[in-house]
């Protein structure tokens, strides 16, 4: 094993802005004519019509893979499109239908097995889950992480990237997460090593019923304990921790550091939990084959205008309907995720990091260097703390330490680091240049890969 200092940089936000991003061309209104458009096939519930060209989710889903195949046009047909579906029976299915998942690979130039995902659902529904005639706009949910990923679509297609940038469109959302375990069963099908899963659902408000507003923020949703765990793993975190570091929990934390970078933007509070209160999303079947993701939705919900019929009570009007959208707030979620797929797709992976600190006054990294790195970058925080340091505390905590190496080319770098372990939390980012992946945990299961079956 080869031991080297490491690069102690800002490595949990991706590089300061700089000028022509592409996440500057995001359009509102484009978003809003890709909504208008969504609403217009008038239900997209997944049970709803299939042979209809203009009605139903057959029609909707046909058109989001009709509009992937004209923006790869645009860029050399630099988009393969495809569907990827099941036929699937279940609760909320009662006879065999196609779920059928709009699907756009932009393969990556270097490392195209390496991914990043981001999606929305597409399917809609009203009052009983099981209506699949009335109408159903679905604007918010989810026309607007539809209208998202279609746009990251267009700004971000004409660009190279070492990694692999897959956009979804999912459906059966409504009836049970179907389109997300399809999508899951089909990337871990296809080998593909996933970095980071980006579910985008009811993106496109900023006031609640109650009149209560939250225009520059947007919720970011990620799990503790991760869904995979074994007994023997979970044995383990009870004797060296990882509560607070699961793969999907640091994911949340770069994006969270790369909105601070953007103070004009909007900025992420981080939700702590998997998903809202006795609700879920298409995030969660990625969860619970290991693969880290994250869940952006709004900051504060309007739930009269979601999941409703469309009618009006005492006055009161409910349905998820278009004017009830706010376009520069979705403009803003939408170019958060244009930011963080840019950095992802350019950084490596994050890398696997371990240590030794029991019955010792000083602790050892050991980090296993990934593909396409050319520094990596230590991380600490009390245990307490619930962020990792900013890079100047770091350096003033390891005032010991040298603080640069080269680890391109090397397969392994350690670090002895004069702090006991288990007064800190330790872990380590992956960087390609200015690009530098989310940090990832010195913890049992901290690495950003499913563990293995028992």
């Amino acid at each position: 094993m080869m031991k080297h200092a490491l690069l102690l940089s800002v490595f949990f936000a991706a590089p300061l802005a700089a000028q022509n991003h592409p996440a500057d061309a995001v359009s509102p209104d484009r978003l809003k004519a890709d909504v208008e458009t969504l609403v217009g096939f008038g239900t997209r519930h997944t049970l709803s019509v299939q042979d209809d060209p203009k009605r139903g989710i057959g029609a909707a889903v046909d058109w989001g893979l009709a509009e992937f195949k004209r923006i790869g046009a645009k860029c050399g047909d630099c988009l393969e499109v495809l569907p990827v579906g099941d036929t699937v029976t279940g609760p909320r299915i009662p006879t065999p239908t196609l779920v059928r998942n709009a699907v756009a690979i932009q393969r990556g130039t270097e490392r195209p097995n390496e991914v990043v995902i981001v999606q929305g659902h597409i399917d809609s529904r009203v009052t009983d889950v099981m209506d699949a005639t009335s109408d159903a706009p679905g604007a918010n949910d989810d026309g607007s992480g539809t209208a998202l990923v279609i746009e990251a679509a267009r700004v971000l297609s004409g660009t190279k990237y070492p990694t692999t940038i897959i956009y979804a469109l999912l459906s059966g959302e409504e009836q049970g997460l179907h389109g997300g375990r399809i999508l899951a069963d089909w990337a871990e099908a296809q080998g593909f090593t996933v970095k980071a899963v980006l579910n985008n659902d009811i993106v496109g408000n900023s006031c609640g019923k109650d009149g209560y507003c939250e225009p520059k923020v947007v919720r970011v949703f990620s799990e503790g304990p991760r869904a995979d765990l074994t007994d023997r793993l979970r044995a383990s975190q009870t004797r060296f921790g990882g509560e607070n570091d699961s793969p999907g929990r640091n994911l949340s934390r770069w994006v969270a550091g790369l909105a601070d970078k953007h103070p004009d933007g909007l900025q992420v509070r981080q939700i702590w939990r998997t998903d809202r209160m006795g609700r879920g999303g298409d995030q969660v079947p990625f969860l619970q084959k290991g693969y880290p993701a994250i869940r952006f939705s709004v900051g504060v919900e309007d739930y009269d205008h979601q999941h409703q019929d469309l009618r009006t009570e005492d006055g009161v009007f409910y349905g998820d309907t278009i004017d009830e959208m706010d376009f520069a707030y979705l403009a803003g979620v939408t170019a958060l995720n244009v930011r963080a797929l840019d950095a992802l797709a350019r950084a490596p992976m994050p890398p696997k990091v371990t240590v030794d600190a029991a019955v010792r006054v000083d602790t050892e990294l050991t980090i296993a260097v990934p593909a396409g790195s050319d520094t990596v970058a230590v991380a600490l925080r009390r245990t307490n703390e619930p962020e990792w340091q900013a890079a100047e505390a770091v350096k003033e905590t390891l005032t010991d330490a040298q603080s640069t190496a080269s680890v391109a080319g090397q397969e392994t770098a350690a670090l002895v680091l004069p702090l006991r372990g288990d007064d800190w939390m330790f872990g380590a980012a992956a960087c390609a240049g200015e690009y530098c992946s989310p940090v990832a945990s010195a913890v049992p299961g901290g690495a950003y890969v499913p563990v293995p079956k028992e």
